[in-house]
């Protein structure tokens, strides 16, 4: 079994603290792990794509990095809290 990453980490921490219905459910369906390399191999693919066309533009590698860090988070790792 692959070892997570920092994003996978993150994802877990932020799952667990407050999607912890959707945890347990993919727990019982041996599934989390699987869940969370998805969740950090897209945020890596997207941000790559993300941070070449930043730098084209013109910004700082770091730039790049932060804003294409800003723009996906949310979209795989910080998902938005269970009601």
């Amino acid at each position: 079994m692959r070892p997570l990453t920092q994003y996978g980490r993150m994802a877990e921490k932020h799952w667990r603290e407050h999607l912890p219905k959707m945890v347990r459910d993919l727990e019982r369906k041996g599934l989390l792990h699987q869940m969370l390399l998805e969740a950090e191999d897209k945020t890596k693919d997207e941000m790559a794509t993300l941070r070449a066309q930043l730098m084209k533009q013109g910004a700082t590698p770091q730039q790049a990095q932060d804003q294409a860090w800003e723009m996906l988070r949310e979209k795989y790792i910080l998902l938005p809290p269970e009601e």
